[in-house]
């Protein structure tokens, strides 16, 4: 699959892929529909790209004007495919890379890491892991208040409701994908 970068400073860049079926890059009418409704708030703002997969969230938040995104993801094969996107496309100074499993354990935060405004989040579908993965992210205190989550997932999936530090405000669907967004409330 050819992934590019929709808008914004790096508007066409090719990102690279890992090989192989682990990583579903999100499709580029699916990640153009969420840049959309999301316009208003990506300047500025610091983005955590959970289950990062090539980084194409995380690095099309950081073109449309994102000051900094942090990508999660516990393959490391795709964590080498982010490293390379992300000095192909000349971020390395606004961004943080991260080796964890947010499905097991919360976020390490360090004093000088920024909170974060938006979070993409990408599980792999159909496997369970929206809901670990909500609990330890607002474990991790990595999140401001009325923080925004954008969850892609399957429409066979639904988002848990017990959850308490998080309100759901919007679904949108695209094809078998339906797009999340969360408040985070706390």
């Amino acid at each position: 699959m050819s992934l590019r970068i929709i808008s914004g400073e790096l508007k066409g860049r090719r990102l690279f892929s890992p090989k192989g079926v682990k990583t579903r890059p999100t499709a580029d009418r699916i990640r153009e529909s969420i840049f959309n409704i999301l316009a208003p708030l990506i300047p500025g703002s610091v983005v955590l790209d959970l289950f990062a997969g090539t980084g194409a969230l995380g690095i099309e938040a950081l073109s449309r004007g994102a000051s900094f995104a942090i990508f999660v993801d516990s393959d490391k094969d795709a964590l080498s495919v982010i490293e390379k996107n992300v000095g192909t496309c000349r971020l390395q100074g606004r961004i943080k890379i991260i080796r964890a499993d947010i499905t097991k354990k919360n976020i390490a935060l360090k004093n000088e890491d920024p909170s974060v405004d938006l979070v993409f989040m990408d599980p792999p579908y159909n496997k369970n892991l929206i809901k670990p993965a909500l609990i330890n992210l607002s474990a991790s205190r990595y999140l401001q208040k009325n923080a925004l989550i954008i969850i892609e997932h399957a429409l066979t999936e639904t988002i848990p409701e017990y959850v308490p530090e998080y309100k759901l405000s919007d679904q949108r669907r695209y094809g078998k994908t339906l797009v999340s967004f969360l408040n985070y409330m706390v």
